[in-house]
């Protein structure tokens, strides 16, 4: 297998197959709203912050009781960003007891990575006006 060939780290093979990237065909309107959610939802700081210590924990999970002291906000305001992410599929959550330990949904953010991966070896277009 020649170095073109492997794959990419974290990029599903078959997410080229159903969901082209963006820079290989338009997105239908149906992508484009599902797409605009996640990214409106990665678009926050403390949201961004949450999604980055949720994923890197050891373990593959983190209770919501570590989240919070991170942050000097109130612990409706962490859950309210919590939902969000969760809304937009990029972490599940589970109820022990009176805690809720919260982990990545990989498929998304692998999802993400098939859809703004240029294809390896493809120059990007030209700039209009622009010799190629």
């Amino acid at each position: 297998m020649s170095k073109q060939e492997l794959p990419v780290i974290g990029q599903d093979t078959t997410v080229e197959s159903c969901c082209p990237g963006l820079l290989t065909a338009p997105l239908d309107q149906e992508q484009a709203e599902v797409l605009a959610k996640v990214f409106k939802a990665l678009g926050d700081p403390v949201r961004l912050r949450l999604l980055s210590m949720i994923a890197s924990r050891s373990g593959g999970e983190v209770c919501v009781c570590d989240l919070t002291p991170a942050f000097d906000l109130s612990q409706p305001t962490i859950s309210h960003h919590l939902k969000l992410l969760r809304e937009a599929g990029l972490i599940a959550s589970e109820r022990r007891g009176t805690w809720v330990y919260y982990r990545l949904l990989p498929e998304m953010t692998d999802r993400l990575a098939g859809i703004l991966t240029r294809p390896a070896g493809e120059p990007l277009p030209a700039p209009a006006g622009l010799p190629a």
